[in-house]
């Protein structure tokens, strides 16, 4: 058995992301509104003598290579509930920004699941590839999902969401990464510093917002914008978003602050640390717009590159 088997699967913005307070496992409950957005990458699945892993595209060294890889943990986790090897070779073609929080690791964690499915004809069901998307971590589920949802738990248990039209992004991808631990730590830093606290009896119980929802169900642009420009921690360092993580990632790398400032002065509409960052995302007007802010993002030298991207997107998909 010589083919091979490519799935492409998308990279994802959160639009929301509501942190509930510190529980006693370390963990926080999220509210995590998903919009999967038309970045890809492509995980080729080939018969091997055994477990490998290798990369190209951009930023590829920075890739592991063994198995902390989440394509590979897919591989063998699927291996082992049907009794086989997982010996298969793992060729990832990254485009999706690597530890730019967009959720490129749990791209390929999808995308192997699936292309090693079809390869091996494991039969696996939808419920199956999604319990051990959950078991590889908090966003894999989602790139396999696709489109948008609302993640609770640690963001793996999903609700389809509604999308009533094509919304248009810009990212810009700063260099190096950030720690997501590291963020969440700094978030509940920030919280505690404040006065309120930072446990789980301290912090209200995260809720996606109702406006969020009903712009992105009707396709209501300005709306959108307006809901991505509020909540979050407004009196901390980052100001006010939809993402609770933002003002933690913006103390951790005050750069930021300018990547998002950069992007609202091209013309963007609203602006946001995407995830536990360093990536920040634009809602802008249209394609044309969407342009212009790539340009004068670049043009200010706040981050390594900008990327154009429509959403929503269909989640991992056999090629």
């Amino acid at each position: 058995m010589n083919r091979s088997v490519t799935v492409r699967v998308p990279a994802k913005v959160n639009v929301q992301l509501a942190v509930g307070g510190l529980r006693p496992d370390g963990f926080h409950d999220l509210a995590n509104v998903f919009l999967a957005v038309g970045l890809y990458d492509e995980v080729t699945a080939t018969p091997a003598e055994a477990l490998r892993i290798t990369v190209s595209g951009p930023d590829a060294g920075q890739v592991p290579l063994d198995r902390t890889n989440l394509a590979a943990r897919a591989a063998e986790l699927l291996a082992a509930r049907h009794g086989i090897a997982p010996d298969v070779h793992l060729h990832i073609t990254k485009d999706i920004p690597v530890a730019g929080g967009m959720a490129g690791g749990s791209a390929d964690g999808a995308g192997a699941l699936l292309a090693c499915d079809a390869l091996w004809g494991t039969g696996a069901s939808r419920a199956e590839l999604l319990d051990i998307c959950a078991e590889l971590g908090s966003d894999v589920p989602f790139s396999l999902v696709g489109g948008a949802a609302l993640g609770r738990g640690r963001g793996e248990l999903l609700t389809p969401l509604d999308v009533g039209g094509t919304f248009h992004w810009v990212f810009a991808v700063a260099d190096g990464g950030l720690s997501t631990p590291a963020v969440y730590r700094e978030c509940d830093r920030l919280r505690a510093a404040e006065g309120h606290g930072a446990g789980v009896d301290q912090v209200p119980d995260p809720e996606p917002s109702p406006a969020l929802l009903d712009a992105l169900a009707e396709g209501d642009l300005a709306t959108l914008a307006s809901a991505l420009s509020t909540g979050g921690l407004p009196t901390a360092p980052g100001g006010g978003s939809s993402n609770d993580l933002q003002a933690a990632a913006v103390s951790l790398r005050p750069s930021l602050a300018d990547t998002l400032a950069a992007g609202t002065k091209a013309g963007a509409l609203a602006s946001l640390v995407s995830g536990s960052g360093p990536t920040c995302a634009f809602l802008t007007r249209d394609e044309q717009a969407a342009r212009a802010v790539a340009e004068g993002l670049l043009a200010s030298g706040t981050c390594r590159s900008a990327r154009v991207a429509t959403s929503p997107a269909a989640g991992a998909t056999l090629l």
